[in-house]
Parts: structure tokens; sequence; C-alpha cells
């Protein structure tokens, strides 16, 4: 699959925003931003599918396959998941359209995709959101799972899924929002920050789960996420929310 030329309409400074704010801890300027990620998660590779198992309480997989069948995800269709990391997300695919063939991931980390590898059978692209390297119209689906944080600008991202996905398709985002309460967002803090870390016992996993914290604790709240993916050119765009901390965003693409 190769990709189009970048459309004309590409989106203007109205839709042009990052999901969160620099993160001087980490990084300097917005620039050095994917370079960071990539060694982040390059590094968390050989241990990301435990601490996920861990985070979740076991019910992280059951949970991916559920959001993507009530998304209308079905046998005989082909989905491409962004940012796919271990392949979490792409594994729930592949159970139900029964083809393993039919689900693409992509990744910029080449130790992610070494680890997916290993439970997928379908094909795995390196690439970034930003610049998805595939034809236009050619996806029924697009899944982002717990990675639109890690996106350098909204609009380019949301742009490319539309581009890629065929009309009528849809785009499913599975993401973590910051708790509207203080005690909540202390709970969730200490868990991730603290509490995960201890259990994983690697000095990488404290530093992820930092890293992991400030992004959802700095991020543009859902209702920005729902305006951009609207300026974007998706249409019946709506948010789901359990417990004010899980977001599920869906999107269609103008038929």
């Amino acid at each position: 699959m190769s990709r189009s030329s970048p459309p004309a309409d590409r989106p203007d400074d109205s839709t042009a925003r990052a999901p969160h704010p620099v993160l001087s801890r980490y990084y300097t300027r917005a620039d050095e931003r994917p370079s960071f990620v990539l060694d982040l998660f390059d590094g968390a590779a050989g241990y990301y599918d435990r601490l996920c198992g861990v985070m979740s309480f076991g019910s992280g997989q059951w949970y991916r396959g559920w959001v993507l069948r009530r998304a209308g995800l079905r046998p005989g269709m082909t989905l491409l998941d962004v940012a796919t990391g271990t392949g979490l997300v792409a594994r729930a695919a592949a159970e139900i359209v029964h083809d393993p063939r039919a689900v693409v991931g992509i990744d910029p980390s080449g130790g992610m995709l070494r680890e997916a590898r290993k439970a997928l059978a379908g094909p795995l692209v390196q690439g970034r959101i930003e610049a998805l390297p595939f034809r236009d119209a050619v996806f029924d689906f697009v899944s982002i799972g717990y990675a639109l944080r890690h996106a350098a600008d909204l609009g380019v991202a949301f742009a490319e899924c539309l581009r890629v996905l065929k009309p009528g398709g849809r785009l499913v985002v599975l993401e973590i929002s910051r708790p509207p309460s203080r005690v909540m967002q202390s709970a969730i803090r200490f868990y991730l920050t603290r509490a995960l870390p201890f259990v994983m016992r690697t000095a990488h996993a404290r530093l992820l789960m930092q890293y992991y914290w400030e992004t959802i604790d700095t991020c543009v709240p859902p209702e920005t996420i729902v305006d951009m993916l609207q300026r974007s050119g998706f249409v019946h765009v709506s948010r789901k929310a359990w417990a004010g901390l899980q977001s599920e965003y869906l999107a269609e693409k103008r038929i």
C-alpha cells in the first residue's frame, strides 16, 4: 500500500494542536518529543504486555474487543491499528474479523513491533500517525489505543486517519482522560506512578508511568478532542466516558 499525495485540504491553523504542552522534564522542544517517546517505548517493549495486564487488572483485552464490536467491527472488514505497540488492539480486532491479514498495525517503535510480531500474523509497518504510508480510502476501521496523547499534532493525525478510511468508515479512539475530581486524580496518580512501578520493579517502568501520568494530566480535555475530530471532517462524532476516566471516541467518514 503506497501513500497518496497529501490532499490539498490539509489542516490549517484552526485544526493544528498538540495534545499536550512541552513537558520540559523530559524534553525541551516540541520537535524533541518524537525521539523521546520512541526511546521510551523501545525500552518498554519487553514488559509492556505484562504492564498493561496489571494496569487493567486483567480486563484489558476483553474491553478492547468489546469496544470494537460495539463500534461495528465485523468479519470481512479491514482495520488499521495506529500506534499498535505490541498489538493489543490489533489482536482483539483479528479475533473479530477472523482474518489476520485484514488487520494492519503501524507503530514508530521497532522494539514494539518486534514484540507485536510474536502474537500477530498480519502486516506490521513502521511509521507515524502524522504520515500514514497507505493509499486513500482503503480501511473500514482505524483504531488508536491509548496513544493519541503521543501524537505531534491532533489536526494532522485526524486528517491522516480520515484520508485512509473508506467513505462511511469509522475511527475508534481509546484514551485515558484526566479524572474530574482531585481525589480521583490523586488516586490514579498514585496507582500509575507508585504502585505499578513497584509491581514491575524496573526503573524504566517508573519513568514510563510518570510520563504516562503527566501526559494524561496535561492533555487537552475531551471536549477539545471531539471538536478537533469535527473540524478535521469527521461526522457523527461521539464520546463515551466511564467513571470520568476511560474515554471512547467514535467518529465516521462522510459517505
